[in-house]
């Protein structure tokens, strides 16, 4: 019988994703803080957003945290691929559900 170690982050007593290294699982876990405190920022501004477009645009900002910190420092575009112009919130929304619920094994 084999022993496997598993790192399950979890959210509100909801299982998010579960790693098979702690470092992994550490930088997911604060991916996550990161999405929640920009959905305290995104809820307070001036633009009408959903629950769900605030909460996708988080998580989306908080993935590529990187990409933004070197535009909001002035720097050049990083490289993006495009994907097909369609409704990206809905997509995003989606996509990240999706993500989610696939991870969590």
């Amino acid at each position: 019988m084999a022993v496997v170690v598993k790192y399950v982050v979890e959210r509100n007593g909801v299982e998010r994703m579960t790693f098979t290294t702690k470092k992994e699982a550490d930088a997911y876990d604060k991916m996550l803080d990161i999405a929640e405190s920009l959905e305290l920022m995104l809820e307070k501004v001036d633009v009408p957003l959903s629950e769900q477009q605030i909460e996708s645009l988080a998580l989306e900002i908080a993935k590529s945290k990187e990409d933004f910190m070197t535009i909001l420092k002035g720097g050049k575009d990083p490289v993006v691929t495009k994907a097909p112009a369609k409704n990206k919130k809905a997509d995003n929304a989606s996509a990240a559900q999706d993500n989610d619920e696939k991870k969590v094994s």
